[in-house]
């Protein structure tokens, strides 16, 4: 015997479907983001239900958390050589500029390469449009958008779950709060370097502007909330120890550059000690760039490497935005006092000046990349690396052979460099296993 059961169906004119399909597509635009996804989206705290389907198909967080800390190494891996190779060709070019062609402008300088940030921003959405090249324009730049503004919501919580209301809420007025403060720290940490420069010996202004990786670690603590680890602090012993080898070990044939060597004969200096001052507030300045661009300006941990990425160019185009915009004040003021008379450069100045800057770019944003999905610490004594890199290119260049304290000193920085690095992997890995260990747990608990 049939039993004609009640439809479900009501005969409306579809406006509750449709409704329905709404929220669904809404619900679903809030959905959270994979941490391999670099373009995927932020989790709401509403919609918890993805994160515990997630969850679930995670059978170990131990393994989870090694494969993702494993991915982040490689990435910065990759952009660590970039920044390696980026700051070699900027170093030469720059110090030929001053030393071989004689413009020397220091300030004017720091401005353009500074400012040459602008373009990490463009390159970058060139890159991500070939990628994405089969989708509609304005598919992608709403994608585009979204992924920056929301990352920056991120970073402005420090948190990878939203709320509603900060969802809406914009993170513009911050943004530009960060980018000026971590921007003017960085612009008087580089001009410290190219003010002291005439005033100090080449050995000390090597030594005390790389001994930033100290102050970096030092500012981390209280900022960053880092845990005073033995292992972190021999580590960044042994890399200042190899500078002051490399500085002092060869006072004869020295040479000075940012970061690493250069082109100059030491020589006294009668205002050694203001030199010094002014260095050694460069170098702590520059340490606290690194640890406020960590803690103010870089998504939180559980953030895909790829979001980090394009977060981290992103901001770098800001802090050349704000040079370009803001920082071109000093130039006229230099230029009617006479301290550093404007020339406009051409031909070969030119065109080695424009390599320097896309150089320097280049090295930046990588620098950039590299602290955001590592530590300021690491990343300041990886930076130490290039002390080694540019004394063998100029071996390779003037036929010179590195003094036996420069191998020395070059050894101790690189053996530096890998125990820290062994040490910030286990760190993140065991913070990215934890971090899966708490969303496990609060999945549990909301069913």
């Amino acid at each position: 015997m049939a039993i004609n059961r009640p439809s479900f169906h009501r005969p409306t004119s579809g406006r509750s479907s449709e409704q329905l399909l709404k929220d669904d597509e809404r619900r679903f635009s809030r959905s959270s983001f994979e941490n391999g996804d670099a373009e995927g989206r932020p989790m709401l705290h509403a919609d918890r239900h993805h994160s515990r389907r997630s969850t679930m198909q995670s059978i170990d967080p131990a393994y989870d958390a090694a494969q993702a800390t494993r991915k982040k190494y490689m990435i910065a891996g990759g952009f660590l050589l970039l920044s390696l190779a980026s700051f070699v060709v900027q170093t030469e070019t720059a110090v030929y500029i001053q030393q071989d062609l004689g413009w020397k402008k220091p300030y004017c300088m720091l401005y353009l390469t500074h400012g040459s940030w602008t373009l990490l921003w463009l390159a970058q959405l060139l890159i991500l449009r070939i990628q994405k090249r089969r989708m509609s324009w304005n598919a992608f730049w709403r994608r585009h958008v979204h992924l920056v503004r929301t990352t920056a919501q991120m970073v402005e919580t420090q948190d990878v779950h939203l709320s509603t209301r900060e969802y809406h809420r914009s993170p513009v007025k911050y943004m530009l709060q960060t980018v000026a403060f971590v921007t003017t720290a960085l612009t008087i940490a580089g001009g410290s370097w190219y003010l002291a420069v005439e005033l100090t010996t080449a050995s000390d202004l090597t030594a005390i502007y790389n001994c930033s990786a100290f102050f970096a670690y030092a500012f981390s603590i209280p900022l960053l909330k880092e845990k005073l680890r033995l292992d972190k602090v021999f580590s960044v012993a042994i890399a200042i120890i190899g500078v002051l080898i490399v500085a002092y070990g060869d006072q004869p044939n020295k040479k000075v550059s940012k970061g690493g060597t250069a082109h100059e004969v030491e020589k006294g200096a009668s205002n050694r000690l203001l030199g010094n001052i002014i260095i050694g507030i460069g170098s702590v300045l520059y340490g606290l760039y690194e640890v406020l661009y960590k803690r103010y300006a870089c998504p939180p941990e559980g953030t895909s490497p790829g979001r980090g990425t394009i977060f981290a160019n992103t901001f770098g185009s800001m802090i050349g935005v704000f040079t370009l915009c803001v920082l071109w004040v000093p130039l006229p003021l230099l230029h009617w006092t006479g301290w550093e008379v404007f020339v406009m450069p051409t031909g070969k100045v030119a065109w080695m000046l424009l390599i320097s800057t896309c150089a320097n770019a280049t090295f930046s944003g990588s620098f950039l990349v590299l602290i955001s999905l590592t530590s300021p610490v690491l990343s300041s004594v990886a930076a130490l690396l290039t002390i080694f890199l540019v004394a063998i290119m100029d071996w390779f260049r003037t036929g010179e052979p590195l003094p036996l304290t420069s191998i020395g000193g070059g050894i101790l920085i690189m053996a530096a460099f890998f125990l820290l690095s062994w040490s910030t992997y286990r760190e993140l890995n065991e913070e990215r296993k934890k971090h899966l260990e708490n969303d496990e747990v609060e999945s549990d608990n909301e069913e």
